[in-house]
């Protein structure tokens, strides 16, 4: 889907995804200090308006105008401050080492690009900052239920582990979840990739 499917998409419907934070990321990042975050692809922004409540300074980039409209709504309502950016995280340049935390939440784009995404999320990092991850995972196809039908489009723990490392990152985590979906069959397990790493600090002189 390119920015015009995503933009009648979001356009169709009050919120495509619920208000509330994706439950890994709130349960992931509740405990962390507030300082500088970056959501990659983020989509009608729950995930930075949470961060933001918590009292972080959010830059929030999407490529879908409509999307981006939404969340910056959803915060003047609310009284939040996050820096909306429309564009695509293909060609976005954040500032190396310019981020406490980077997000990124069901990114799924193919593998070329995805490995554009990681490089370019790593850089991003501050020492000492978060990377935390959350996507549709391969085994989705056949263990669980919804996400993109492409496996190339899918993340494994253990690939996406060797790709964080080689990018100079420590990964903490990296392990399939479980989340409930409600669907016409009643509620069934989907199955994502979660995965937390750190920039390693630099040595104090």
């Amino acid at each position: 889907m390119d920015a015009e499917d995503w933009n009648r998409r979001y356009a169709a419907a009050d919120l495509v995804w619920s208000a509330e934070p994706n439950h890994f990321v709130a349960a992931a990042l509740d405990g962390l200090p507030p300082g500088r975050a970056l959501d990659l692809a983020s989509g009608e922004g729950r995930n930075a308006l949470w961060l933001a409540g918590k009292g972080w300074q959010v830059t929030a980039i999407d490529y879908a105008q409509v999307a981006v409209d939404k969340g910056r709504e959803r915060a003047r309502r609310d009284g939040l401050a996050v820096d909306w950016t429309v564009g695509d995280v293909l060609a976005y340049r954040p500032p190396a080492e310019g981020f406490d935390l980077v997000l990124i939440a069901y990114l799924q784009l193919p593998p070329d690009q995805m490995a554009q995404v990681w490089a370019l999320a790593s850089r991003a990092v501050a020492p000492g900052g978060t990377l935390f991850a959350i996507g549709h995972d391969r085994t989705n196809l056949t263990q669980g239920t919804g996400g993109p039908q492409d496996p190339d489009l899918l993340w494994v723990p253990e690939e996406l582990t060797h790709t964080l490392v080689a990018d100079g990152l420590t990964v903490d985590r990296a392990e399939r979840v479980q989340r409930e979906v409600a669907t016409d069959e009643g509620v069934r397990q989907a199955v994502d990739t979660l995965l937390q790493a750190h920039a390693p600090r630099l040595d104090l002189p």
